[in-house]
């Protein structure tokens, strides 16, 4: 009887005080906290990028699953000018691929890729996405080609600079081209890898895609 008293006596302190660490433990746990991401994808639809088009659309949906329903999806197609065809659920798939089947049927007399245009609109979503909470993610998909009006493409000197400014707002942006040559993608990197994290500039050819969509994912916390 003294025995049984004895090792009571040792068992249930020891068990009340692992039950107290534990319950410590638990309430200690931080649950990290949802970030909702808007996704802004410029695809390129003119002449030069048609062989790649389809490829391009189908990873934009791809994409699109991988975010969370509560997050937010734009896309914006690139020719001669830039402007918006969807805004609205990731996964909604079905009226995204609408919206960019109907708004990427050739037109020969449109003629350009107006690239800097289109950054400058999503670099703008970003900014007012960002005060609203969200993780802005911007997701350019084409050759990268410079094309038509000279006052509507990317103007690389000045591009670091600016998307320098950006982040003092934005810390969080991340920056994907997706499907242009490896040449191409080179020296895109090598103008922007000296003012963003490496981890939130990601590049790659069609044939790196796949890997690429991984590290979006990783970049926006998805």
């Amino acid at each position: 009887m003294f025995r049984k008293a004895l090792i009571l006596g040792i068992i249930l302190p020891l068990a009340v005080f692992f039950l107290k660490l534990i319950v410590i433990g638990i309430s200690n746990i931080k649950v990290g906290e949802f970030k909702p991401v808007v996704a802004i994808f410029l695809l390129d639809v003119s002449a030069s990028n048609r062989n790649l088009l389809y490829e391009e659309q189908q990873c934009i949906l791809r994409m699109s699953k991988r975010l969370d329903s509560e997050d937010h999806a734009r896309i914006y197609v690139v020719t001669q000018d830039a402007y918006e065809v969807y805004d609205g659920n990731p996964h909604k798939l079905s009226a995204m691929r609408e919206a960019m089947n109907r708004r990427s049927a050739f037109d020969n007399s449109a003629y350009g890729t107006a690239y800097g245009t289109a950054l400058k609109k999503a670099v703008g979503d970003a900014l007012r996405y960002k005060a609203d909470g969200y993780v802005p993610a911007i997701v350019v998909l084409g050759d990268l080609e410079n094309e038509g009006a000279i006052n509507k493409q990317i103007n690389w000197n000045t591009l670091p600079k600016n998307i320098k400014n950006t982040l003092k707002y934005v810390p969080d942006l991340s920056l994907t081209f997706l499907y242009a040559h490896p040449q191409k993608l080179d020296e895109v990197r090598q103008t922007l890898i000296k003012v963003m994290d490496e981890n939130k500039l990601i590049i790659a050819s069609e044939e790196n895609v796949e890997q690429a969509m991984r590290k979006f994912s990783q970049a926006v916390g998805r």
